[in-house]
C-alpha cells in the first residue's frame, strides 16, 4: 500500500515515515503543500495524510483541488488540536477523517486501517436538470459549461431543490433545512433567496428552471431539458 504524507514539520514527518514504512507501507513525505499536490497528482497512492498548515499551499487548497480533478484517494487530513472549525472545513472540501494533534501512534494507524478498508470511494454523482448540473462535493454549479457563483445560502437551497426531484418543497421545509435553527428566518425570505437564485441560474439563460407550485412552494424538475 502507498500512502502519500504531506507534512512540514521535520520531526513529525520523519517519524511519520519511519513508522509507517515499518508496519510495511510505501511511504512518499512531501515537505510543502506544492510539493505534496504534485506527487499527489502524478503518481498513484492509495492513501493521502494531510496536514492543514503548509507552506506554498494549505490543506485546504490540496483537497479542494484533488477533488475538482477527480481525484478521490481516501484523505486523512491532521488538524490543530480541538480546531474544530479545521475539522469541519476540511469534511466539507472532500477530506475522508481527521486526526487532531497530538495524536498516538497506535490511533493514527486505526485511522489508515479504517480508510484503506473502505477504499477510494466513487465520484459523488452530479446533481443534473437540464443543462444546470452542482457537484455536491465541490460545492460547483454550471450551466452549460458556464461556472455560476453562488453563496453558500443559495448553495443550500438549489442542492436541496434538486434532491427533491421534482418534489413540491414547501417555504417550512426549506427553512427547517437550509436554514440555522436559531435564525428563526420568516418565509419571506425563502422568496428572497430564490429570487437570487433565479437571477443566476436562470435569467442570464432565458430559462426558468425553479417552477413555483401555486399553495405548494417551489420545485425543479430534473428532466427539463
Amino acid at each position: 500500500m502507498r500512502i502519500l504524507v504531506i507534512e512540514d514539520d521535520e520531526a513529525l514527518g520523519a517519524s511519520l515515515t519511519w513508522g509507517l514504512r515499518a508496519e510495511g507501507y510505501t511511504v512518499q513525505l512531501a515537505a510543502d503543500g506544492s510539493e505534496g499536490l504534485w506527487q499527489a497528482t502524478e503518481h498513484d497512492f492509495d492513501l493521502i495524510i494531510l496536514d492543514v498548515m503548509l507552506p506554498g499551499l494549505d490543506g485546504y487548497q490540496i483537497c479542494t483541488r484533488l477533488r475538482e480533478a477527480g481525484n478521490w484517494t481516501p484523505l486523512l487530513m491532521l488538524t490543530a488540536m480541538d480546531a474544530a472549525l479545521d475539522q469541519a472545513e476540511g469534511l466539507d472540501l472532500g477530506a475522508d477523517d481527521y486526526l487532531t494533534k497530538p495524536f498516538e501512534y497506535p490511533v493514527l494507524l486505526a485511522h489508515i486501517r479504517s480508510l484503506l478498508r473502505r477504499g477510494a470511494p466513487p465520484r459523488p454523482a452530479l446533481l443534473q436538470a437540464g443543462d444546470l448540473t452542482m457537484d455536491p462535493a465541490t460545492r460547483t454549479v454550471h450551466r452549460g459549461g458556464r461556472a455560476i457563483t453562488l453563496t453558500p445560502g443559495e448553495l443550500a437551497v438549489l442542492e436541496y431543490l434538486l434532491r427533491a426531484e421534482g418534489r413540491a418543497v414547501s417555504k417550512s421545509e426549506l427553512l427547517e433545512h437550509c436554514w440555522d435553527a436559531a435564525s428563526q428566518a420568516d418565509p419571506a425570505v425563502v422568496e428572497v433567496r430564490v429570487h437570487h437564485l433565479r437571477r443566476k441560474i436562470d435569467q442570464p439563460f432565458a430559462t426558468r428552471t425553479i417552477e413555483t407550485v401555486r399553495g405548494s412552494g417551489y420545485r425543479i424538475d430534473p428532466q427539463r431539458t
